[in-house]
């Protein structure tokens, strides 16, 4: 995948993501994790994956899925702000882990500043 498509699916992830559609966003970073070959890389994506997914069993009420996938999210995303993830990841899993914990709104998805 090429830069120029990558960042038009993390774009389109990114309004999915921030407008709550949560299985559409979880689809679109799959489209770019499958691309990923750096495992340590691949692993970041797949938090941000999984957090999707666990914010759809949230919204659904799905308490057991919320906490198992959650927690799965959150391990993927701990640490410093990786340089090749397009998408800021340090607040955006401290705000994960309150709203998975209900103290609060799902996280927004954004770009990392340059």
């Amino acid at each position: 995948m090429n830069l120029e498509d990558r960042r038009r699916y993390l774009e389109h992830a990114r309004q999915l993501f921030n407008t709550g559609e949560y299985w559409l966003a979880h689809e679109a970073l799959e489209t770019v994790w499958r691309s990923i070959i750096k495992e340590d890389e691949a692993l970041v994506w797949q938090g941000l994956i999984q957090a999707a997914a666990a914010l759809l069993h949230r919204a659904r009420g799905n308490r057991h899925g919320t906490v198992v996938v959650g927690a799965a999210a959150l391990g993927k995303l701990a640490g410093p702000q990786r340089p090749d993830i397009e998408f800021e990841t340090v607040d955006f899993r401290a705000h994960l882990a309150r709203a998975l914990a209900g103290e609060g709104d799902p996280p927004r998805l954004e770009f990392r500043d340059a």
